[in-house]
Formats: structure tokens, sequence, C-alpha cells
């Protein structure tokens, strides 16, 4: 990705805090990779090219869940909000906001 995952002296951080910071750039770059796919799988002619691509995409995808998954082991409060937004129906946007107030309410 090529910037600096640490905006205070990484010396000075906690392992805990280091490796947080590492599986958050980690999730950054496999959101990025999913992107860069898309792009190529949107462009690409060659059948078993695409096909590759588009196997090399799930794998980021799935190491993309992982990162989160990791995420939110160590952040109970993020997953209790994440689980009111995911794999719900209806209005999206809705789904966020009550996250939001009962997050706010504890």
């Amino acid at each position: 990705m090529g910037f600096d995952q640490y905006h205070e002296p990484a010396g000075e951080l906690s392992q805990a805090t280091r490796t947080f910071a590492q599986m958050i750039t980690s999730l950054t770059e496999e959101a990025e990779a999913i992107a860069c796919y898309k792009q190529r799988i949107s462009l690409e002619k060659d059948k078993e090219a695409k096909a590759i691509m588009e196997n090399a995409q799930e794998e980021e995808f799935k190491h993309f869940g992982m990162d989160l998954e990791f995420l939110l082991r160590k952040k109970p409060t993020w997953r209790a909000t994440l689980q009111a937004i995911l794999f719900t129906r209806g209005n999206i946007v809705a789904s966020g906001k009550k996250a939001e107030e009962k997050a706010e309410k504890k």
C-alpha cells in the first residue's frame, strides 16, 4: 500500500495496538485488491484469464472476511454494531442509524 500504518511512534505502541493497526492495513489492502480485480475482470476478454482473476478475487474476499472477523473479536462493540446492519433486510441506512442509536445508549 505504501503508507506508514502507524501515526504514533511504533516503539511506544503496545504489541496489541501494533497488531490491530496491521490488521486494519491488511483489511484495507484486501479491499483494494478486490476492487482492482473487479476492474480487471470487467475488461478481460479471455475466458480462462477471467476465471483465474475471479478465483483470485474470491481469495481476497475471504482474506477480507478473516481480517474483519479478527478485528471484531477484539472489538465487541463493533461486532454488536455490525450485527444490527449486516445480513439484515430493509433499508441499510435505517439499520445503521438504529445500530448507532443502540450503541450510544450503552
